[in-house]
Parts: structure tokens; C-alpha cells; sequence
């Protein structure tokens, strides 16, 4: 219970310093870090090797990528080519449509993609529909997150739905299909949410321009398959890299073409190559772009920030896994009879205790691999089930601990205090209503 409540006051103690005192993200993360670290049961020096190894281990796997995503975003934006792309989008969708195609693409995309990283692919795109629609970017910048994080908890092959199934033994045929149904549905009503939210909380997607300067850049813009292109080309190749892993021909591990495909599919170079391409969209490129001073210069500005605030999520994120709360949590849950309510409960409290779904998936599932027996649940029907109600509860609830908060808070200029109304308040609902649908087909399945 200590370790609960310590939790609680950690994360009003963020909400406080960030919304009430105007707090730097960064400073109120790693004073909540500390604060939990130093009243827990912790050593002095496991709380400095969490506080390192979470900075360095979350920024190891994202940093990287952020630089690169707001790298072409700027180019997509300055080149005109965003708001090009945006205008021929806007065409064939209606206006009253941006926040059902940005959770339909993010649920597609995030199947084989990592969900941070395609966001941060997706979102130059987002901000150019959403500002050119006259929308508010709380309501769209939702849609395309609670998108993305339904088919990452749900939908192999991505990795911590497919490493559950793995661990429960069910069929990967058969989870994939179940959670394609189970997270459509979601996925419904995530779209019909942030329509709603949208409404309530307005935040400009791009306060710097208007719509004459976005009229004067269209003129000036690449043409719509040249400005999608720095999009799609790191979507193709980080796709093929996952169908490649899935469907690998046997003893062709170590074929050259394999070893390249594998290369050129990793996120961090496939955005790379996608950087390289959005070199291309000005009308007349000039070396100044990439000084200092220039386009690629505003960039870094812009991604030192998120990648400092994201990495002090990840501090505390590691401080909490550290402190051994998951466990406690699992513990008090796993013990209690619940029937199919049992796994999402566990997980969701997984969750919201460390920050990471992968990591609520494959823990969950390992705790509840050898209960299945007594559970109940034996067929293979059943065994699908169990781990799209665990996927469901690796949704519940995103907050400050969790790098995907911080993603889309940044990225989309939307403040915390906002951040927690509209994401946290969303992967709670639709992560529960994910699993009423489980519950509900568990009766007719």
C-alpha cells in the first residue's frame, strides 16, 4: 500500500509542478523519480543506476529516431509539402473525417511499426490535415495515438502481443485475428472520443502560421508523391523488415539481401533514408538548410526538448519497474478469482505502475501461463482471448511514466495537465471497453 500511495503522490506531484507552478516537464519528472525513489524501499545507489539506465536506455532506443522524425517534419512543413499533401487528403476524406483516417492509418501502421515511432513518422502529416481543417490538434493527435496503441497491444506481429501469445501458447493465427475485431471495435469508439475531446480542448496545431502564408506555401510546394515519399519510404521499409522477420525463408538467415533488408528496415536507419529524401522537397535546395541557423538547426532546437522530457520519463519509468510496485501489484491481483477480468486487471495495474505495455504483456502473460489450467482456460479459443484481455489491460492507463505521453504531449504542443484529460482519460476507456468486448465474446466464442 505504501508503494501504491507513493505512486499516486508521484504523479500529482507532476500534475502540480507542471500545470499549477509552470514547472519544466523535465525538472518535475526527475524531482516525482526521485521523490518515489528515495521514500521506497530502494538503495541510494539502485535509485542513481535507475536514473541512468533509464535516460540512456530510453533515449538508446528512441532518441535517435525522434531527431530524425522532427528533421523531415521540418523540411514537410517549411517545403510546403505537408500542407500540399494535406490539401489532396482533405479532398478525398471531407474535412469532418481527419480524426477517422489519422486512427484508421495509426491502426494499420502500428501493426508492424513501433507506436512512438510511428507517430512521430505520421505526425508532420497530422498537424498539416488538422490546421488545414480548422480542427484543434488535441482531438486528431489522440486519435492517431489511441490508433497506434490499439494494434500495438493487440495485434501481432507486433512484439509484445506476439511475445504473449508466445508465453500463453495460443495460436498467433488466431490472436492476430481476434484482436484485428477486438481493436477495430475499439477502435470505433477511440474515433468518436477524440471528436469529442477536440470539441472541449481547442490547441491550434500550428499557432506560427496563418492561412495565407500556408496558401504561399502550397504554390511553392513539391508535388504531393514527392512529399509523401519522406513518409512512406520508412513505413515501407520498417514493414518489410517486420514481414521479413515473420515469414523468413528457412536457411536464408544469412543471405546478404536478408542481412540488407533487415539493415535498411531498423527504424532509426529507415528514417534516416526518409531524412535524406525530404532533402529533395525545397524548390531549390541550399547547404544553409542544414546549418545552425537553418531549417535542420530549428529542428534540433525542437527535438532537444522532447528528447530531454522523454528521457526523464524514462527515468521514472525505471525508477518504478526498480522499485519492484509491478510485482506488488501482480501479487495482491493474481490470488484473486476473476475469471477473464483476472489477466486485464493484472496487466492493466502493470501498466500503470511501470510505463511500458511490452513489458505489462510479457509479464502478465508469464504470471498467467500457469494458471490457465485452474482458470479455465484451455482451448485454443480461450487461450486467444487471455491475451487480447492482457493486450486490452497494456493500455490502461498511460500517464507520466509512460514515453508515448510524452511523444504526443510534445510533438503536438499539447500541455500536461491537457495530456492527462485527453490520453490518459482515452487508454482507459478505450482500453476497459477493449476488454468488454473480450468479456462479451468469451460468452458467445
Amino acid at each position: 500500500m505504501i508503494a501504491i500511495l507513493l505512486l499516486l503522490l508521484s504523479v500529482v506531484l507532476i500534475i502540480l509542478m507542471t500545470a499549477k507552478f509552470n514547472v519544466h516537464p523535465f525538472l518535475a519528472l526527475l524531482g516525482a523519480a526521485l521523490f518515489f525513489g528515495l521514500f521506497s524501499d530502494m538503495s541510494l545507489q539502485m535509485v542513481i543506476q535507475s536514473i541512468n539506465d533509464g535516460f540512456g536506455g530510453t533515449l538508446g532506443k528512441i532518441g535517435i529516431v525522434i531527431v530524425l522524425g522532427v528533421i523531415i517534419g521540418a523540411f514537410l512543413e517549411h517545403s510546403g509539402g505537408a500542407f500540399k499533401l494535406a490539401e489532396i487528403i482533405l479532398k478525398i476524406i471531407g474535412r469532418k473525417r481527419v480524426h477517422a483516417a489519422m486512427g484508421i492509418v495509426g491502426f494499420i501502421v502500428s501493426i508492424p511499426v513501433f507506436a512512438d515511432s510511428g507517430f512521430i513518422i505520421l505526425n508532420p502529416l497530422n498537424k498539416s490535415l488538422t490546421k488545414r481543417a480548422k480542427l484543434s490538434i488535441v482531438g486528431t493527435a489522440t486519435a492517431l495515438i489511441l490508433g497506434l496503441m490499439i494494434s500495438h497491444v493487440l495485434v501481432p506481429p507486433t512484439p509484445g502481443p506476439i511475445a504473449a501469445a508466445g508465453i500463453i501458447g495460443a495460436d498467433v493465427g488466431l490472436v492476430m485475428l481476434v484482436g484485428l475485431i477486438i481493436g477495430a471495435l475499439a477502435l470505433v469508439l477511440a474515433v468518436i472520443l477524440c471528436k469529442k475531446l477536440g470539441e472541449r480542448y481547442y490547441i491550434d496545431p500550428n499557432p506560427d502560421i496563418d492561412e495565407a502564408e500556408i496558401q504561399e506555401k502550397i504554390k511553392q510546394a513539391p508535388s504531393a508523391l514527392k512529399s509523401f515519399l519522406p513518409i512512406l519510404v520508412p513505413i515501407v521499409l520498417i514493414v518489410g523488415k517486420s514481414l521479413l522477420e515473420f515469414n523468413l525463408p528457412e536457411g536464408q538467415e544469412g543471405a546478404a539481401w536478408v542481412r540488407l533488408m533487415l539493415f535498411i528496415g531498423e527504424p532509426v536507419v529507415a528514417l534516416l533514408i526518409g531524412m535524406l529524401i525530404s532533402f529533395l522537397l525545397p524548390k531549390k535546395f541550399d547547404r544553409k538548410l542544414l546549418s545552425t541557423s537553418g531549417w535542420v538547426g530549428k529542428a534540433m532546437g525542437d527535438a532537444s526538448n522532447i528528447i530531454l522530457i522523454t528521457g526523464a520519463g524514462g527515468i521514472f519509468g525505471t525508477i518504478l519497474q526498480n522499485s519492484g510496485i509491478a510485482g506488488t501489484l501482480a501479487d495482491s491481483l493474481s490470488t484473486a478469482n476473476l475469471g477473464i477480468w483476472l489477466p486485464f486487471l493484472l496487466c492493466a495495474a502493470i501498466k500503470t505502475a511501470q510505463g511500458s505495455s511490452t513489458v505489462a504483456l510479457i509479464t502478465t502473460a508469464s504470471i498467467i501461463a500457469p494458471m490457465l489450467g485452474s482458470l479455465g482456460f484451455e482451448t485454443a479459443i480461450d487461450k486467444a482471448l487471455v491475451v487480447s484481455a492482457i493486450g486490452a489491460g497494456a493500455m490502461v492507463v498511460s500517464h507520466a511514466n509512460d514515453s508515448g505521453f510524452w511523444i504526443l504531449t510534445q510533438f503536438s504542443g499539447i500541455d500536461v495537465k491537457t495530456g492527462y484529460r485527453v490520453y490518459t482519460f482515452g487508454t482507459l476507456v478505450v482500453g476497459t471497453f477493449a476488454a468488454l468486448l473480450v468479456f462479451a465474446a468469451s460468452f458467445i466464442l
